[in-house]
């Protein structure tokens, strides 16, 4: 009767989650790059959008920017580069033309960059990279759910009041441990718990850093793309951290 119960009071919330779920496998059995460029740019513009709204930009123009960046990510075989070059790029834009409003610039810190990293660690490590921070990112953020609500009473942060500390470490802690354990099928032990442990705390941030956006802009979620769930931002926010310090870590430790 509780499960029932259960399923009846979150259904959107847990349909959306199976469905998810369905399609990360069913993307995962493919394993085709064109494949995952193909899910990831969807995901990204629909971030891209939702971080403009966040950050109070309404410059539509940008979007075509954002398409084309994402164009040039399926050719061009290192896409964290081309981050660096649209921050040059945008940094001599606005050198040349400091009338034009610098929030624009904003969307292509945040989003782009994780998104473009999360590219870079299929193409440099393959599928199984992709599924081990997937572990990892999940296990912080359920693993700091459970913990928090069972034995949490020290508030973490105030941007984000219902965070405990015992919730973040607990959940930092079963990350470690799962991730140690997918991670072993990739690299030797130690560089499994550096990797595991440094991106369980970069998605802690991650989805930390997303909350700050959305108190600064007054709302709940970052929109409405998930049914139960709310937008791209409020899925992915620890793995647009966690795919950047990975990336780090792995291109310096094997």
């Amino acid at each position: 009767m509780a499960l029932t119960n259960l399923y009846t009071d979150h259904k959107q919330r847990i349909d959306t989650a199976v469905l998810l779920l369905a399609a990360i496998i069913l993307i995962g059995i493919f394993n085709n790059f064109f494949v995952i460029w193909l899910t990831l740019g969807i995901i990204y513009i629909t971030a891209f959008k939702e971080a403009n709204a966040l950050f109070g930009v309404e410059n539509k123009d940008l979007y075509l920017l954002a398409g084309v960046l994402w164009m040039a990510a399926a050719f061009y075989p290192k896409a964290d580069d081309l981050f660096l070059l649209s921050a040059l790029i945008g940094a001599s834009y606005y050198a040349y033309n400091p009338k034009t409003d610098w929030k624009n610039i904003l969307g292509f810190l945040y989003p782009t960059a994780g998104m473009l990293f999360m590219l870079t660690l299929y193409v440099n490590h393959g599928i199984y990279a992709i599924f081990w921070m997937l572990m990892i990112v999940a296990g912080a953020d359920v693993g700091a759910y459970v913990v928090g609500k069972s034995f949490g009473k020290t508030k973490f942060s105030d941007t984000s009041p219902n965070k405990t500390m015992e919730g973040v470490a607990g959940g930092i802690g079963i990350a470690t441990v799962l991730g140690y354990f997918v991670g072993m099928g990739m690299v030797d032990g130690y560089t499994a718990v550096m990797v595991s442990v440094t991106v369980a705390v970069s998605a802690v941030f991650g989805d930390l850093f997303e909350s700050f956006l959305k108190r600064r802009a007054g709302v709940k979620d970052s929109g409405t793309f998930l049914p139960g769930h709310g937008g791209a931002l409020d899925r992915i926010d620890g793995y647009l951290f966690g795919s950047v310090v990975m990336v780090v870590l792995l291109r310096g430790m094997i």
